[in-house]
């Protein structure tokens, strides 16, 4: 009905926004009577795709279930109703370690009102830290679909998700700090941060520690990944010196092809922790947005409907709640 070339329905023309795209059925050549839908493959476009499957309502089961299917239902996820979604598995990409740590459903299930905020945080943890840029992403586009969700009274979804995605390597943000604009043909803007550090876009990664003992300069031919964890065994010996670490020639599509240039009077050669405030903690709000998607998925148990899907609506408050405590936090 969404897809359907005739269709002029305002409320499920917009619904096209939130689902992937719909290329119509297929049966296989050996089981002709077995039909499937052809849909997007919303993980196609990213690199390093991380992935969450989130059961979003109070109720996993239709107004038509039988008794026995709702105690099944209700006693896979008892908190189902008070909590109002349900995490079925996740597949997160550690820049760290260059490698997947996959969640199944026992995961999700064993979540707790209490333990629920950091079960899905280690959704948006890189190895390296908090996707803060990514979970502002993800709140803006549940919003959206609530949006939808409060404006129309035609459709109940039981049992349906949301599919979460976002690009696990990191992503050059082209960041506005006040009214400094941070462009990749910048020169060094008279924007600081907290702390006296400067940013600069000069297609290269700058770190740059004045003391009087010195000068280093290297030159790293890597992705940012490896430079952080090359940099964090080494500083220590260099605690002395004055540091300008230099990665050029980043390799193709990779990390970081916009960069950043720090400066600071006595960093005393900890570049650490000032590389994390600019590619980790830097506030969501001065970030480009995230390559993010936020889809709805599996529609067995849609129903016609004359009121508004408070189940729904619940399930995406209280998963926005979450997200939003934990970019707080």
């Amino acid at each position: 009905q969404v897809y359907d070339s005739d269709c002029c329905d305002s409320v499920l023309l917009e619904l096209r926004e939130y689902l992937p795209k719909y290329f119509g059925v297929w049966s296989p050549p050996t089981a002709p009577n077995d039909t499937y839908l052809k849909l997007e493959d919303v993980t196609r476009k990213f690199k390093k795709p991380c992935i969450m499957d989130v059961k979003i309502g109070q109720k996993s089961y239709d107004p038509y279930a039988s008794a026995e299917k709702i105690q099944q239902q209700v006693s896979k996820y008892p908190l189902m109703e008070e909590i109002g979604f349900l995490v079925l598995g996740m597949r997160v990409y550690h820049v760290s370690s260059d490698s997947y740590e996959t969640q199944n459903q026992h995961y999700g299930r064993s979540l707790t009102k209490e333990t629920v905020k950091d079960g899905i945080s280690k959704f948006f943890h890189s190895g390296y830290c908090l996707r803060k840029d990514v979970i502002a992403a993800s709140i803006r586009k549940i919003e959206k679909i609530l949006e939808w969700f409060e404006g129309q009274k035609q459709l109940n979804f039981y049992a349906s998700s949301l599919l979460f995605v976002y690009e696990g390597s990191c992503q050059p943000p082209t960041m506005r700090l006040g009214d400094v604009t941070l462009s990749e043909k910048g020169g060094v803007p008279k924007g600081l941060l907290p702390g006296g550090d400067v940013l600069e876009y000069n297609n290269n990664i700058h770190v740059i520690n004045s003391t009087e003992n010195g000068k280093i300069e290297a030159s790293v031919g890597k992705g940012l990944s490896k430079f952080y964890a090359l940099h964090k065994k080494a500083y220590s010996k260099r605690h002395h010196s004055q540091l300008s670490l230099k990665v050029e020639n980043l390799e193709q599509d990779n990390v970081w092809k916009s960069s950043t240039c720090i400066t600071q009077e006595h960093l005393n050669g900890n570049v650490i922790p000032q590389l994390e405030k600019v590619f980790c903690h830097m506030p969501a709000d001065i970030k480009e947005s995230a390559n993010v998607e936020v889809r709805m998925i599996d529609f067995a148990h849609v129903f016609p409907s004359n009121t508004k899907d408070e189940g729904y609506i619940y399930g995406l408050k209280n998963l926005i709640t979450v997200l939003q405590n934990i970019l707080d936090n």
